[in-house]
């Protein structure tokens, strides 16, 4: 298998006259974690869903596992299903309990029976901490616990990467710990994660790469100890001075 599962070409995207990528080339390797900063509307998100087909590129070719991910191919369905995604908001459905979220995508696009899916939506729910909470509705869990069962329902698809939009941002304080925990677990299992954060932590203590981006472009891309104590770039710099302590 190629090192790289992800390979992002010279991507552009346009909202009208709006450049939210400029020309953005990544490459990221099996089993890696990289991670995504920079201030807002500088891309981040806008990169992250054309990764998995959710923003469609202007121009630019993305490239999972060897295979373009372009709308007219007859695998796309396929070639998604094999990428996870959590969001800012936790896109739980109010209506299901935990478990009924976890095991319809399963039935949906995996066609696993009933059976099935709800065996491994209750070890997705053992794994992210909350196995209690199976039959609990979204309304009555706190926002990190409904954000642990968003992983653990990506994480039911077997997924070969999993892409992570500011998945703390909208949590309490005191709830974000225990949503990262989660993340550096399956980090150090050597899940290929691409993470979208301010959780500057969480970079330095799981990213094999950080990426800075502004204005739609990557400026800046390195190591953890390279971006945090020897950045190369004015912008880099002046954006760190005014997020950390």
């Amino acid at each position: 298998m190629a090192d790289n599962i992800i390979e992002i070409k010279d991507l552009y995207r346009y909202f009208g006259k709006v450049k939210a990528l400029d020309g953005v080339s990544l490459n990221v390797k099996r089993g890696s974690v990289v991670v995504v900063i920079g201030p807002s509307g500088s891309g981040k998100s806008t990169m992250l869903r054309c990764i998995n087909h959710l923003e469609v590129p202007t121009s630019g070719e993305v490239w999972i596992d060897g295979v373009c991910l372009e709308s007219k191919h007859e695998k796309l369905d396929n070639i998604r299903a094999d990428i996870g995604m959590v969001f800012q908001l936790f896109n739980l459905f109010p209506h299901l309990t935990a478990l009924e979220n976890i095991t319809m995508a399963q039935k949906a696009v995996r066609k696993r029976s009933e059976a099935e899916a709800r065996e491994i939506a209750l070890q997705k729910l053992e794994r992210v901490g909350i196995l209690e909470k199976a039959d609990v509705y979204p309304d009555n869990l706190s926002g990190g616990q409904q954000q642990r069962v968003a992983i653990a329902r990506a994480l039911a698809m077997d997924p070969k990467i999993m892409l992570f939009d500011e998945p703390t941002s909208a949590l309490d304080p005191e709830m974000i710990k225990e949503v990262l925990d989660v993340m550096l677990d399956l980090a150090e299992e050597g899940m290929t994660m691409v993470v979208v954060t301010h959780e500057m932590s969480f970079a330095r203590a799981a990213a094999d790469e950080i990426i800075f981006m502004d204005e739609g472009k990557i400026v800046e891309q390195t190591t953890p100890d390279g971006l945090f104590n020897n950045p190369q770039h004015e912008r880099t710099k002046l954006f760190l001075s005014q997020i950390l302590d």
